[in-house]
């Protein structure tokens, strides 16, 4: 019997298109043989639709058509199981699904969100459970947790969008005090959403309200100088993970920018996502380096409490030949397959992996404490003095 894996996608997120992508690309690359592939788009207004057709990249160019084919659902927990069923008068259920795949991008998605949503539908699903994932999406939080490790990082500041409407001139001096060129982020995106290198304080207002036009809390790092960017993946669990090929990112901008990755910028294809994007594999850099990121690499993997497959990004001053961790992204465009390829992992083996590890971890959290069948209310007499509490229960 074939496993039914639902593939979740999409959402309400910049990263949106670059989702479906991912998602579309993965399904086709799955074992058909054994699994029954389910995937459910999450549309922008947060409707949920299922259908087989949904596997084609041609049919997100229509949206309309793509509405009118594909089932509105909902995903609802019964009896031990998860169901998707249709919405309408007469409801009927589409489908039960055994394991969720969410290969999900940014922020209101890949950070915690949709995890937490599964979690609470109690299915089993592929990847990152909350926390690893909400401290992976949130740029300053990481810095936190990465300094609190004494894990390398470049200097930053951070501060949120009114902060720098009321007390502009002093964010400013900080960032005088980091010293330019800086690297201005929106702090819960990826993709390069938002990312601005700025060398002099005449730009510095422009950038940060571009980023602001994104999110809350904004970032603000010392670039490093003579960059090389170096990526590499892991894949694993708290117990044991193992590290890919490490590759070296060719830009034509001077940092890897959305446009590189998705529009076409360097030697892009627009329905391949970052599997098209310039690179050298592996990296042209020297041993103790491709040693020092890969021990980073597991660092990273294990402080963080990821799962299934991420890609840690890192910056490398060539000169200095002195590694920072730029950042882990835990769910990775093309779930970075291109980096397991070269090191005899075929994309569809990577996508067994990550599943069989999905199973191997809900199997051990069902072996846990997580509530008592005992009824500590069954005796309770009421609450004595109820009136009195009444502006305390507000």
């Amino acid at each position: 019997m074939k496993i039914k894996v639902g593939v979740i996608f999409g959402g309400n997120t910049v990263e949106h298109e670059v989702s479906v992508i991912s998602a579309v690309q993965a399904m086709n690359h799955m074992n058909q043989e054994k699994y029954d592939i389910i995937p459910f788009y999450i549309a922008k207004d947060r409707t949920i639709y299922c259908g087989k057709m949904l596997m084609d990249i041609n049919l997100y160019k229509d949206m309309d058509l793509l509405k009118r084919y594909a089932k509105k659902c909902v995903l609802f927990h019964k009896e031990g199981k998860c169901f998707a069923q249709s919405l309408g008068f007469f409801k009927k259920i589409i489908t039960d699904i055994d394991i969720m795949f969410p290969i999900v991008h940014g922020n209101n998605v890949e950070d915690g969100t949709i995890q937490g949503f599964l979690e609470n539908l109690g299915i089993p699903y592929v990847g990152s459970h909350v926390i690893g994932s909400a401290l992976g999406q949130d740029k300053v939080i990481m810095k936190q947790v990465f300094e609190s490790n004494n894990l390398p990082i470049v200097s930053y500041i951070w501060f949120f969008d009114n902060e720098y409407t009321l007390n502009k001139a002093d964010i400013e001096k900080k960032v005088q005090e980091l010293g330019f060129p800086v690297v201005v982020k929106p702090a819960t995106l990826g993709s390069s959403v938002g990312i601005e290198i700025v060398k002099s304080l005449e730009k510095l207002d422009d950038a940060i309200l571009e980023a602001m036009k994104y999110d809350t809390k904004i970032v603000i790092e010392k670039a490093v100088s003579n960059l090389i960017e170096v990526n590499a993946s892991v894949i694993g669990n708290y117990e044991e993970c193992s590290v890919s090929a490490i590759e070296e990112v060719m830009g034509s901008d001077e940092i890897l920018s959305y446009k590189d990755k998705y529009l076409g910028g360097g030697k892009m294809s627009s329905s391949k996502g970052m599997a098209s994007t310039g690179r050298v594999i592996p990296a042209r850099i020297d041993d103790s380096l491709k040693e020092e990121i890969i021990e980073l690499s597991k660092k990273v993997f294990r402080i963080l409490n990821l799962s299934g497959v991420c890609r840690i990004d890192y910056l490398i001053d060539r000169e200095e030949k002195k590694v920072y961790i730029n950042e882990p992204n835990t769910i990775p465009g093309s779930l970075s397959f291109y980096l397991w390829e070269p090191v005899g992992v075929k994309y569809e083996d990577l996508l067994d992996m990550v599943i069989n590890i999905a199973i191997k971890d809900y199997r051990k959290k069902m072996k846990k404490v997580y509530s008592f069948d005992t009824n500590i209310l069954s005796n309770f007499n009421g609450l004595k003095g109820g009136k009195g509490m009444k502006g305390k229960l507000r």
